[in-house]
């Protein structure tokens, strides 16, 4: 089934187009300055040299990615660490099923964290949203990843979908690659990591056998990332107010290029990377449901729990939740000057946004506190 459909149009480069795709990347003017940025402290003539001779995602890798993910995480991180590395197997296969938080980190460090551990790196999926500029296509297929349509005419969306599904599943029992994916299209904007029921529809339309099969031949692991800070936490909500104030509201390419901006330079404190226990042994409770959709529906149920009890807790999800309910039943959880630090953290990212589009400093606080509530939720 998966080999009668054609990936070019967005499957990653092979090795053997990446040396071409390198000289068309230096030619771009925008992807030179976008180099600069990367790379403060080097020169034109050396940012082009580090590129010189590349013809392998595995020197793609090492010789801009991993110098690059190291100093994000140097000058905006306290620590990035990972737990559940024993959880998956060097010769297998995944589709690592993620929250999302970060626009391009979120994927980044999961691989960066990958090869610490002596694995391979994952292939990504990326929304063709994020592809303002054409030059911006051609680096990210560099480094395995592939484009999800997100803008095609609804006409073409099933066809687009079918694509997709074909592919993962092609490059996870045929490739031998993994893959990570987000639960759910665009990041959560208040804190509450739901994964879409459409992301596990489209992850079942290229299998032929039973969803049982069909997702047991993925080997879902989830994944769940917690940031101590997220960097677009106001800007987040203030998209959220948009949308709600106006219906027919959409991001601009310029808000997509100050939210990866932000992301990538604005300060995380502390990053955990719970990874999971593949799915296969909870799979077989889809045998007992007799309609496709409750079976999906109890999937998502599924990897929820997972991301929602893995997730690292940290001092300011505790003190979130004790503001928000006018308690003290985490106090234990955190210092005086923690829930000092994080009440002024917060008033300066309010105070960081204009005026006029300032909001109850609750819905900050929400934000934080909505980890606790999940965890609460699948303890009960």
């Amino acid at each position: 089934m998966t080999t009668e459909i054609n990936f070019d149009d967005i499957r990653p480069y092979n090795d053997s187009e990446i040396n071409r795709a390198v000289k068309r990347l230096l030619e771009e003017p925008q992807f030179i300055e976008f180099a600069h940025l990367l790379f403060p402290d080097l020169t034109e003539r050396v940012i082009r040299r580090k590129f010189k001779n590349i013809h392998s995602t595995i020197s793609i890798h090492k010789r801009v990615v991993t110098p690059v993910i190291s100093g994000i995480i140097d000058k905006t991180t306290k620590d990035v660490t990972c737990s559940g590395i024993k959880n998956i197997k060097k010769n297998k296969n995944y589709l690592f099923i993620s929250n999302h938080r970060n626009i391009l980190l979120d994927s980044l460090l999961l691989n960066h964290l990958l090869v610490k551990n002596h694995f391979k790196t994952v292939e990504i999926a990326i929304g063709d949203n994020l592809l303002i500029y054409p030059w911006i296509a051609n680096a990210v297929k560099l480094d395995k990843s592939f484009i999800v349509k997100r803008s095609v005419p609804v006409k073409q969306m099933l066809d687009a979908s079918k694509q997709l599904s074909a592919y993962i599943r092609k490059t996870i029992t045929e490739k031998k690659n993994s893959i990570w994916i987000a639960q759910r299209e665009g990041r959560t904007k208040d804190g509450d990591d739901k994964t879409q029921t459409s992301l596990l529809k489209m992850l079942n339309m290229s299998g032929d056998k039973t969803p049982f099969e069909n997702f047991d031949f993925l080997n879902i692991v989830p994944v769940a990332i917690s940031y101590e800070y997220d960097p677009c936490d106001a800007l987040k909500i203030t998209e959220s107010i948009a949308k709600e104030n106006n219906p027919g509201y959409k991001k601009g390419s310029k808000d997509d290029l100050r939210s990866m901006n932000l992301d990538i330079s604005g300060y995380k404190g502390r990053v955990h990377f719970s990874i999971g226990k593949p799915m296969s042994d909870k799979l077989e409770v889809l045998n007992t449901i007799k309609n496709k959709n409750d079976q999906i529906k109890v999937l998502t149920s599924l990897i929820d729990k997972e991301i929602h009890t893995n997730y690292k807790l940290w001092p300011a999800n505790y003190i979130a939740y004790d503001l928000l309910n006018k308690t003290a039943e985490y106090q234990d959880k955190y210092s005086q000057e923690e829930k000092e630090a994080f009440l002024i953290y917060l008033n300066k990212q309010i105070n960081n946004i204009p005026e006029e589009k300032r909001f109850n400093i609750d819905l900050l606080i929400n934000m934080y506190a909505q980890p606790v509530f999940n965890r609460i939720i699948h303890n009960k």
